[in-house]
């Protein structure tokens, strides 16, 4: 039996439901509306479409194979625990290619046509013209040239940016990066990115990747932007560099504490863009979500490999 819990982003779970049934009407699926009727259901699922995993819906299911989680990232989910129960764990890498690689570059616009000071401007209702400047002349350095990091690649390289990418696997190029370097020579790609867009996992080694001595290596002026997770960025010594006028401005989606504090510095900068962690939002996400979980039912079904298996 599948079990979809009250768990999922923006009470989604009744939508993820539907577009799981409309693409298999045969399955045995259960939709549980409250806490109650999850853990009535848990003992029977032997598979759980879920956002989040909570100790006591764990322990409440023994039978449980596979974890389907509704997002790329899992740092939040009890890894450790399914690993020692040889319980699968997939996600649904790759559907939120799209609407955040969109995102992306509309931050990098939003910098490079200095809509910016634009904003600021209409806010004082004062008219000064000033110039704006083309995205086709930059570097553009992207951490983590995955599904979302590669999409941002072909968004920018259509513009003309040319593309420093960095991933772990640097045997195959992308056609849309100009260089791949790989993690050990972060620095080099952190020297030429005028925008430094960050689209990597959250793991222990970029835990607190983009420190001080990062952000000091990038070119005065520079840009950053964060659609992965607000951890890698050490956002005091981000706060910092940009009071310190070392860089041109951020973009961010995710932040070290989410809601960002109301007393934090970030808030009130002209040049730091702040959006509440809603890069990957879409119209179509819990339909594509739904692709990817059917289309890894089948291959569960088969004995086959799982996609996106994390653990």
């Amino acid at each position: 039996m599948i079990l979809v819990p009250p768990y999922v982003q923006g009470d989604g779970e009744a939508a993820v439901a539907a577009a799981i049934r409309e693409r298999r009407p045969d399955v045995d699926l259960v939709l549980a509306e409250d806490d109650e009727a999850m853990l009535a259901a848990a003992p029977d699922a032997e598979v759980l479409v879920t956002g989040r995993l909570p100790e006591e819906l764990l322990e409440a299911a023994p039978a449980l194979q596979w974890v389907q989680a509704l997002s790329a990232g899992y740092d939040f989910l009890p890894v450790d625990a399914l690993a020692e129960r040889e319980v699968a764990l997939t996600t649904v890498s790759g559907i939120h290619a799209r609407p955040i690689g969109q995102q992306v570059l509309g931050y990098l616009l939003f910098f490079e046509r200095r809509f910016d000071r634009a904003v600021a401007q209409q806010a004082r209702r004062e008219w000064d013209r000033y110039g704006g400047r083309e995205l086709g002349d930059r570097t553009v350095g992207i951490v983590g040239v995955g599904a979302i990091g590669g999409q941002v690649a072909e968004y920018v390289s259509n513009f003309g940016a040319e593309v420093l990418g960095v991933r772990r696997d640097t045997s195959e190029v992308p056609d849309a990066v100009d260089a791949l370097y790989g993690p050990d020579e972060l620095e080099a790609v952190l020297a030429e990115s005028e925008y430094l867009v960050l689209a990597c996992p959250l793991t222990e080694a970029t835990r607190g990747l983009i420190d001080a001595d990062a952000l000091a290596t990038l070119p005065e002026g520079a840009v950053l932007v964060n659609v992965a997770r607000g951890e890698i960025v050490d956002q005091a010594a981000l706060v910092g560099a940009l009071e310190a006028d070392e860089l041109g401005g951020a973009a961010l989606d995710v932040f070290e504490a989410e809601p960002l504090p109301a007393d934090s510095p970030l808030w009130d900068r002209e040049d730091v863009l702040v959006t509440p962690h809603m890069a990957g939002s879409t119209p179509h996400y819990w339909a594509r979500a739904a692709d990817v979980f059917v289309a890894n039912l089948e291959r569960y079904r088969a004995g086959e490999p799982l996609e996106n298996r994390v653990a």
